[in-house]
């Protein structure tokens, strides 16, 4: 009888969905991350030196069309934690740039802790507040061409700050995304939990990686 009334009730239906679709992208982020986690480890403790930054956009971008394309199957998931296991690959080598600084212990776990403090608290204001979130699009879609821009300049002109400012551009834009990438699941905007992940990942590798850069600017100027 249940059975019969969630299937000629379309809004019943639609927030089973949205449940669904919720826990799968955080039970798989967890895991994406977890598995990031441990490949970032062991690159560190390899002492593997940074990819060519065309190694880099190759394999990132390419991974990342892959998993677009089979978000729908179960190699989409294969391509998934391909995806996040080399952008753990690269950040090993990230890490052991700050662990040869004098305090570059502290600085990646504060950046680490604010990481996860700005992440979960985020998701909790989009989760509890429920708001919709949609008009971050068009911030997000300008932030996106000036920041690739300003990394562009950034290989032809060495400008004083310009370093600094990309890295607090990405904190923005990360969040932005973060909270974008929320309500378009609690709204029914996004119901594919493999994207839901990718986007999730991709915004809080970018946070950490960024807050490593601001804080570890911060401490040479101590």
């Amino acid at each position: 009888m249940n059975e019969r009334q969630y299937a000629f009730n379309p809004a019943v239906a639609e927030r089973r969905d949205i449940s669904r679709t919720l826990r799968n992208t955080y039970a798989l982020l967890g895991m994406t991350l977890a598995f990031s986690g441990l490949v970032a480890y062991v690159s560190q403790q390899m002492r593997v030196s940074y990819p060519n930054i065309f190694v880099v956009l190759i394999g990132f971008y390419g991974l990342f069309f892959l998993t677009v394309k089979l978000r729908n199957s179960g190699w989409g998931l294969v391509s998934t934690f391909a995806l996040t296991g080399f952008m753990g690959y690269t950040l090993g080598p990230i890490l052991n740039m700050y662990l040869g600084l004098p305090n570059g212990g502290s600085i990646i776990s504060s950046a680490l802790g604010m990481t996860a403090l700005v992440f979960f608290g985020l998701s909790a204001y989009a989760l509890i507040s429920r708001k919709d979130m949609s008009f971050l699009s068009g911030f997000l879609m300008a932030g996106f061409w000036i920041l690739l821009g300003a990394i562009a300049l950034s290989f032809f002109v060495n400008i004083s700050g310009l370093q600094l400012a990309i890295s607090a551009g990405f904190v923005l834009f990360a969040s932005a995304a973060i909270l974008f990438q929320t309500s378009a699941i609690i709204h029914g905007g996004e119901d594919n939990y493999i994207m839901a992940t990718i986007s999730l990942y991709v915004s809080i590798y970018n946070l950490f990686v960024s807050l490593l850069q601001l804080l570890g600017f911060a401490s040479s100027n101590d």
